[in-house]
């Protein structure tokens, strides 16, 4: 097996069932709008439904023309994502990572929408009355995997700068 598949396999299937069992425990055990208190003053659970877009950017859309719109953007999201990652070297393991997370989130996200039309959220992080708006692990996902792509990039930027002094 090639080593982009050895990093990429263990995160897509231990991303999507963290994902999936995550929302599914939601859905299961909390009603919808109800809260669990964590850690009182900084983290709830809560169930809430996301038909728009990361934080619920854009879900003032119709239902049927926001549904399709996110599963073709992400779709088509998933087909680049996965053509970049094919086309990394095998040797660049941080940005397999970093793709694999991303292709991941994603991934959990577009299966919630096919099947229930819209995104389950249920992290609520919070201080006093400032809320970050409430996410979920697939979410989370895309974030850390940005963060890493992002850290690769930046390192990359410094190595060709040290190698090219002006």
């Amino acid at each position: 097996m090639s080593r982009k598949l050895a990093i990429l396999m263990p995160v897509l299937m231990v991303g999507l069932v963290l994902d999936q069992v995550s929302k599914l425990f939601i859905l299961l055990k909390l009603p919808l709008g109800g809260k669990l208190a964590l850690i009182p003053g900084l983290l709830n659970f809560v169930h809430v439904h996301n038909k728009g877009a990361a934080f619920g950017i854009l879900s003032g859309w119709s239902a049927e023309f926001a549904w399709l719109f996110f599963v073709a953007t992400t779709a088509l999201v998933l087909v680049i994502l996965g053509y970049m990652l094919w086309r990394l070297p095998g040797s660049e393991w941080l940005a397999t990572l970093g793709y694999s997370l991303v292709l991941t989130g994603a991934l959990g996200n577009l299966i919630d929408r096919v099947r229930l039309g819209e995104v389950v959220d249920f992290v609520d992080v919070y201080y006093g009355h400032y809320h970050w708006p409430a996410f979920n692990v697939a979410d989370s996902l895309v974030c850390v995997g940005a963060a890493v792509l992002v850290w690769v990039i930046i390192k990359e930027e410094k190595t060709a700068d040290a190698s090219n002094p002006a």
